[in-house]
């Protein structure tokens, strides 16, 4: 019963991963900086996913947090978000719009949606080059 278990354990995360897109896509891009950036709070790997403005941004955001460490003693809300929308801008250009459900150890709940635009870089690479949060 213990092999089943783990079985189908390891196929539900081969599909959840599936789902999330293969490849180098606008949305793959999209959904590693999201959680990066919201989910495991990490600024710096965050970056690694921009360019242009979306880049700018994260920089500004690293300043604004100076040296304050977010590590594993931190406590972190509990992020959750969906594809609410995919648009294709241009053929190098795709906006994502997304529903996100942020949780506080409180029981307070903050709904958001972010809007994240990727382009396609000369090497065929997806990042992100824009973002933003509201409500």
């Amino acid at each position: 019963m213990r092999r089943v278990w783990c079985g189908a354990l390891v196929l539900a995360l081969v599909a959840t991963a599936a789902c999330r897109g293969g490849g180098s896509s606008a949305r793959r891009a999209a959904e590693g900086f999201l959680d990066e950036h919201y989910v495991r709070m990490d600024l710096e790997a965050a970056k690694g996913y921009c360019v242009g403005v979306a880049r700018v941004k994260v920089e500004e955001e690293q300043r604004l947090v100076g040296d304050q460490q977010i590590d594993a003693s931190t406590r972190k809300p509990h992020v959750g978000y969906a594809l609410a929308e995919e648009r294709t801008e241009a053929g190098d250009r795709v906006a994502l719009l997304y529903d996100a459900t942020i949780r506080f150890d409180d029981g307070d709940t903050t709904a958001l949606r972010w809007l994240v635009t990727a382009r396609r870089e000369p090497d065929g690479t997806w990042k992100v080059s824009n973002y933003q949060e509201f409500q």
